[in-house]
């Protein structure tokens, strides 16, 4: 078998595994909170399809995690912890951040929609007593599919669009932005 395939195929998460490792994601998440009683920042990539921790999600999470760095430096928000998860579940980070968790969910919903690969990034923030914080919440319509800019949990529910033409516009996005950077 040719090795590229022999990877992919090595490297396809089912759906059994995607659950439990959001299960875990939101164990760590309440751990969190829990312990530093601060806003939690959980970070998880946009990715179609079977595998999801290949070159372009690991690429997309190393920009996110540049952005989100120089962003809470920028605003003096200190961070009081931050983890990175290298999963074949797909890659994973949670800041705990001291900020208002309204302010920093309204500024993060503006970087997903504004930077020019965020809108491969799923910024979720949780605050200790609001918990988790919806963009419905902030008046944000949903976030668009990256196709055809109908609402993309109804897409991605209906598989309108074959994986392939999503994993090409999101492999055009990251080259895009790695050509200018």
């Amino acid at each position: 078998m040719d090795p590229i395939k022999c990877d992919a195929i090595e490297s396809m998460v089912s759906l059994e595994k995607i659950l439990a490792a959001r299960e875990h994601r939101v164990a760590r998440q309440a751990a969190a909170l829990a312990k530093f009683g601060m806003s939690v920042v959980s970070v998880t990539i946009v990715m179609p399809g079977p595998v999801k921790g290949g070159r372009l999600a690991r690429r997309a999470m190393e920009v996110a995690l540049e952005t989100l760095d120089a962003l809470f430096d920028a605003r003096r928000w200190l961070v009081q912890s931050r983890e990175t998860l290298w999963a074949g579940t797909g890659p994973e980070a949670l800041y705990v951040v001291d900020a208002d968790p309204k302010t920093l969910k309204s500024v993060l919903i503006e970087l997903e929609d504004h930077h020019s690969i965020g809108r491969l990034w799923d910024l979720d923030v949780i605050g200790v007593l609001e918990g988790g914080l919806s963009r419905k919440a902030f008046g944000y319509s949903p976030r668009r599919c990256l196709v055809c800019d109908r609402p993309a949990r109804d897409c991605g529910r209906s598989q309108r669009h074959p994986t392939y033409e999503l994993l090409a516009l999101i492999e055009a996005m990251v080259t895009k932005y790695d050509s200018r950077s």
